[in-house]
């Protein structure tokens, strides 16, 4: 597997297609940042780390509205890829529909979104968009 951020992102969001209530990626450091930040943000309901084997899993409950049956993710959209690594100063860093959305971002004082980044003045390389 070439870009592991993307099939997490791909598998999120085939979850939320198939109305899954829990989803099982496998783990690494960067998900489980990725993961704490959707938590933070309040886009997924709860996770839990599963050290089995070498490389361990993350197991994520999905959020749903009660009413409508709808996700609180919207959309997930990879931005840097292996390919083409997509770098901003905090200066430059993107607004996601107007503040309504985060991106989250991989910077020198760890994974953080766009708002966290600029309050600490450091850029970054921007992983996804998530709204």
């Amino acid at each position: 597997m070439t870009d592991p951020i993307a099939d997490y992102l791909t598998r999120l969001r085939n979850a939320i297609r198939a109305k899954h209530r829990v989803l099982d990626v496998p783990a690494s450091n960067l998900k489980k940042e990725i993961t704490k930040i959707l938590l933070e943000k309040g886009y997924i309901l709860n996770y839990k780390f599963i050290e089995d084997g070498p490389q361990g899993s993350i197991k994520i409950a999905l959020k749903y509205d009660p009413v409508n049956k709808v996700n609180a993710i919207r959309n997930l959209v990879r931005i840097s890829t292996p390919g083409l690594r997509k770098y901003t100063g905090y200066k430059d860093m993107p607004r996601v529909l107007n503040g309504l959305g985060i991106a989250i971002v991989s910077t020198s004082k760890g994974v953080v979104t766009d708002k966290e980044a600029r309050d600490m003045k450091v850029g970054g390389e921007i992983l996804c968009y998530v709204y």
